[in-house]
């Protein structure tokens, strides 16, 4: 069995070392195997494509590459700041995420 990882799909990250430090975006894929995630606007790369029937002229395309998830931090949705994440059983005794910042739960 895999860990479970502080990032979940569709969750707002900041980057906080790399060439994409600072860059904020929405998490669109998670990898628990290899502990990466793709960031919607970071970590960009330039592939090269050959002609097909999509794509007919072929050439550059920019796309995200995964990032690893050590070097993300959520975004707390009640401040707005970076924050840590905690767990803990809420009232339905249901294991959810925290914000260590603002102590309010994550939806």
């Amino acid at each position: 069995m895999q860990n479970k990882l502080h990032i979940k799909k569709g969750d707002t990250v900041v980057v906080n070392t790399g060439e994409s430090k600072d860059q904020q975006g929405r998490v669109l894929e998670v990898y628990r195997k290899t502990q990466r995630a793709l960031v919607e606007g970071v970590n960009m790369i330039s592939k090269h494509t050959k002609p097909d029937a999509q794509n007919p002229q072929g050439g550059i395309v920019k796309k995200e590459a995964p990032i690893h998830i050590s070097n993300l931090m959520l975004i707390d949705p009640a401040s707005g700041e970076p924050t840590r994440i905690g767990r803990r059983y809420n009232d339905n005794n249901k294991l959810v995420r925290y914000s260590k910042k603002s102590g309010e739960e994550i939806k």
